[in-house]
């Protein structure tokens, strides 16, 4: 079953590009940046692939009239200013930023044009001044995580309806994710639930943050995404399946990892609109003036067999939402 949410752009609708191939200038090839905060954008990634098919859709082809310079700071954002130096002198026509360090520091460090995604709130961390209009050499895809968090909240609170006690993992030195988490406490205390609060800076945090809820156990976890807690994901799925914990995610892939159940954003269409964004700023258009855009599509994801495995049944209402189920 497929189920859709549609959220329109703050003052109007939505804008939706266009998915056809568009005429290109004979023998260019378009050079874009590739920074990540985390892991790589390669081309299979969860990222990277629907990235690629946006671009293709608008007669972008790699290898042929299109080349990625690609630079990943593998959670090491001291190493952002160098890689981002890198991109430059590499003559990229545009950036795309994954993550909020990685806008700010490609924002603050270069004149280029700047897309960007999974970067948190782009107003309240001050990448831009609002989101219809950016200014500056940045504009992108926002993750309204003011909206999204209290549903990620209704659907854990389903699925385990004793719930009164969730821990909440986020790293503390990503603003953009600070501000998610904020949003994430407010959710929960709306619903009546208290917040175990347990910021991590580094993989060496989740072990104390792991000891703080064998300490005193919540009755579920909710995990604030970032290149930080997505590379070490699989040490929360292990912990929360030791302990059988609900646990709900951000992305739809630590599902099929194992994870309990996700809801946010469609990637791909996220991505999609991206790659209309790069594309409209190779034809000339300037960041400052491109609306920064929100998602208008989500995904809930349910993986059955972790249910199974944590002694839970899935109710029959978050079956009849799911957009995918695991079995």
């Amino acid at each position: 079953m497929r189920r859709r949410d549609f959220i329109t752009l703050v003052g109007g609708a939505a804008v939706i590009w266009p998915r056809r191939a568009h005429a290109q200038a004979p023998g260019k090839v378009y050079r874009v940046g590739l920074l990540s905060s985390g892991a790589p954008i390669d081309d299979n990634s969860p990222f990277g692939a629907p990235l690629i098919r946006g671009l293709a859709q608008r007669g972008y082809t790699l290898d042929r009239n299109l080349a990625f310079e690609r630079r990943a700071a593998e959670g090491h954002v001291e190493r952002l200013p160098q890689l981002t130096a890198e991109l430059v002198a590499s003559k990229v026509d545009v950036i795309v930023t994954s993550a909020y360090p990685a806008t700010l520091v490609a924002k603050q460090r270069t004149a280029l044009p700047v897309v960007a995604f999974g970067a948190g709130d782009p107003v309240g961390t001050g990448l831009v001044d609002s989101l219809s209009r950016p200014g500056g050499n940045l504009t992108g895809i926002s993750d309204v995580s003011a909206e999204v968090t209290p549903k990620r909240l209704e659907l854990l609170k389903q699925f385990a309806p004793s719930l009164r006690r969730v821990a909440m993992l986020w790293n503390a030195d990503d603003l953009g994710m600070t501000l998610r988490y904020r949003a994430s406490e407010a959710g929960a205390l709306a619903l009546g639930v208290s917040v175990q609060p347990l910021g991590v800076r580094e993989p060496d945090d989740f072990d104390q943050a792991f000891g703080a809820m064998d300490r005193d156990m919540p009755d579920a976890i909710l995990l604030v995404a970032d290149p930080l807690t997505t590379l070490n994901r699989k040490r929360v799925i292990e912990f929360a399946a030791a302990h059988r914990l609900p646990a709900i995610y951000e992305f739809d892939f630590i599902v099929r990892d194992g994870g309990l159940m996700s809801y946010g954003p469609d990637r791909d269409e996220s991505l999609d609109r991206v790659g209309a964004l790069v594309d409209r700023i190779l034809k000339g258009a300037k960041p400052a003036e491109l609306p920064f855009e929100r998602p208008t599509l989500f995904h809930f994801a349910l993986n059955l067999k972790t249910a199974k495995s944590i002694g839970f049944e899935a109710p029959a209402s978050l079956l009849a939402f799911a957009d995918e189920v695991i079995e």
